[in-house]
């Protein structure tokens, strides 16, 4: 039932509004999952809800989802800002490194359930090729389901996290010739391709479409690497002449939705689009920022995707049959957990990796839908068990959240970081113990430079887009942003972090850098510019380890130039200086409140030492 006029056009979108409002504050208030209310959502508001009783409650119309397909296209572009933040974590180089675990784990995986869940359907008495069918359709696992669940419960980065996105990734590279094998097995099964002959032209339809597409990927990887960087360059400058964060965010919005709707011209998936500009952008010098740009959108339109899952579960089709449904569900997700799980330990992952990963793979993924949907139009699957095998396939994407948390029980006391994977392929946001240098113009370049002799890894933040480019240019590890925002900080590994060293010349960003950090580590050693005597002061009234004004620090410098010159011996001129370094450094301290002064200078030294 679809409402018009007085703004009705607008209802569902209002509806799922007010359900993201309400659902997500009151799962995480009873510590569940909000996956599973966007889905309990979808399935209350959606056609075979609450809509159903729209004839005799009209009222009901304004409280339930009309435009299912509205919604389902939305919930595209969760997916696709999904796949592009893990691009952004990714780099081709890591890519590359992981192509062990890829193509060789995830294929594994692929062919392995397959064949176990043909035979399992040729037992229930399908024929050879529809049972072929649905058993790659089921074979693959939900990407769009999976992945934000690890991302909720902070598995992304673990060696299992790694694991599970290779095998998805090869699960979507398997998606066009699995589609292909189900044209030639329509043939087959029609009798225009007979049993052990093989005729090319029956594969012409499936490659006039592939071989577009591999054009098209081809031709977005070479576009985004000439255009990706000099157009975020361009908006970082208007930005910094005071034009507004929002253009950043449309720039970001527009390589991700463009990348999308170009891959889909292809006739490649908009996820997959999304996914190869990631990749691309996460080797600029702006991922970072773009990563805090589009992380709120990525997650209501994650909440429109599962909402537009559960409007797909016909509950009085699953109420007509539990016992088929629910079990055959059971045994595709066990049979494929059992395969992962055996195949993940031939390919040398842990005990407790390969039972995280093959938890979360077991239930089915929406290529099932894909896929046998092609089946049903090439005549090759029984539309009355196909549809019984959809529903399973949805209510084991239900189940999801359910085996992410028993995985979660299980591995409790795996150790962090177990080497299963190579280096190359576990990312962390940012090298564990590195110093932060905000601001790298001058000063701050100087301060790399001099850790660098010393063996001491830093990361440099810089919210002018030239100073950002020469860094990179010179082999400096240095990103675009603005850390005065807590979210940039936690980007660029504030948690890890040995320091944070502040060597901007703008005292009121200064303080507002001061202040970000302070709120995410109240414990880190923190080393500050200060324009002057007053401003050290409200520096250390901050919460600061140190500050260093200029105007001091240069007439100590003059001073020390000037005794060495005049003949004084440099051991007595440096003991003066630092002397009376130390009495300006007490006067500043002066503003801190009682006892904070010793303690930051402990921390100082505790750090220093390590």
């Amino acid at each position: 039932m679809t409402i018009h006029g007085g703004g009705g056009e607008y209802k569902d979108l209002v509806v799922f509004l007010a359900a993201a409002g309400v659902v997500v504050p009151l799962f995480n208030r009873f510590k569940i999952s909000p996956v599973l209310g966007f889905l309990a959502a979808g399935v209350l508001l959606g056609p075979y809800g609450l809509a159903r009783m729209a004839d005799s409650a009209p009222w009901l119309a304004w409280l339930t989802i009309s435009d299912a397909g509205q919604i389902r296209s939305l919930s595209e572009l969760g997916v696709a800002f999904l796949l592009f933040m893990i691009g952004l974590e990714l780099s081709w180089e890591r890519l590359k490194a992981m192509r062990r675990l890829v193509f060789g784990l995830g294929v594994t995986q692929v062919v392995v359930c397959t064949v176990a869940l043909c035979a399992v359907f040729m037992l229930m008495g399908q024929p050879l090729v529809s049972a072929a069918v649905l058993g790659m359709g089921l074979a693959l696992s939900s990407t769009a389901v999976v992945m934000p669940v690890m991302a909720e419960r902070g598995r992304i980065s673990t060696t299992s996290g790694r694991a599970t996105f290779a095998i998805l990734l090869a699960q979507d590279l398997a998606v066009a010739p699995i589609l292909i094998t189900v044209t030639v097995l329509a043939a087959m099964a029609q009798g225009a391709m007979p049993a052990g002959e093989f005729d090319p032209s029956v594969l012409r339809p499936a490659l006039l479409t592939l071989i577009p597409a591999a054009i098209g990927l081809g031709l977005l990887v070479i576009l985004g690497r000439l255009v990706l960087r000099p157009l975020f360059r361009s908006v970082a400058k208007a930005k910094a002449r005071g034009q507004g964060q929002e253009m950043f965010i449309a720039a970001s919005l527009l390589v991700v939705v463009g990348a999308g709707v170009a891959a889909q011209a292809a006739g490649l998936s908009m996820s997959l689009g999304a996914l190869v500009a990631g990749l691309l952008l996460a080797e600029t010098e702006f991922r970072r920022e773009v990563e805090v740009s589009i992380e709120p959108f990525k997650g209501l339109l994650l909440g429109v995707f599962f909402v537009g899952v559960g409007i797909g579960l016909d509950v009085n089709a699953v109420a007509a049959d539990p016992v088929a449904v629910f079990g055959l569900a059971a045994v595709m997700t066990l049979l494929k957990a059992g395969l992962i799980y055996a195949a993940a330990r031939a390919w040398k992952l842990g005990n407790r990796v390969a039972i995280e990963t093959a938890l979360v793979l077991g239930p089915a993924g929406e290529f099932a839908f894909v896929i046998l949907g092609a089946g049903l139009v090439e005549g090759i699957a029984s539309p009355a068990f196909t549809q019984t095998v959809l529903l399973a396939a949805t209510i084991s994407i239900f189940s999801i959240p359910l085996m992410a948390l028993i995985a979660s029980r299980l591995v409790k006391s795996v150790e962090a970081g177990r080497p299963d994977l190579p280096d190359e392929a576990l990312e962390p946001t940012a090298e564990e113990g590195q110093v932060l240098i905000v601001g790298f113009g001058r000063v701050g370049r100087l301060v790399g430079e001099i850790l660098q002799t010393h063996d001491q890894r830093f990361l440099a933040i810089d919210a002018d887009p030239s100073t950002v480019g020469k860094g990179r240019a010179e082999g400096a590890n240095v990103f675009y942003g603005d850390a005065a925002r807590e979210e940039m900080l936690a980007l660029c590994g504030i948690g890890t972090a040995r320091a944070v060293v502040v060597t901007m010349d703008a005292p009121t960003k200064v303080d507002e850098v001061v202040r970000a950090v302070r709120a995410v580590r109240p414990d880190i050693v923190l080393i500050a510019r200060a324009r002057d005597d007053k401003h050290a002061a409200r520096l250390y009234s901050l919460g600061v380890t140190d500050a260093v004004p200029e105007t001091t620090e240069a007439s100590l410098q003059l001073a020390e130039n000037t005794l060495i010159d005049l003949g004084v011996p440099m051991g007595l001129v440096l003991a003066s200086i630092h002397e009376r370094r130390d009495q300006f450094r007490k006067v500043f301290q002066a503003a801190m409140p009682d006892g904070e002064a010793p303690r930051r200078a402990r921390a100082l030294r505790s750090t220093l030492r390590r």
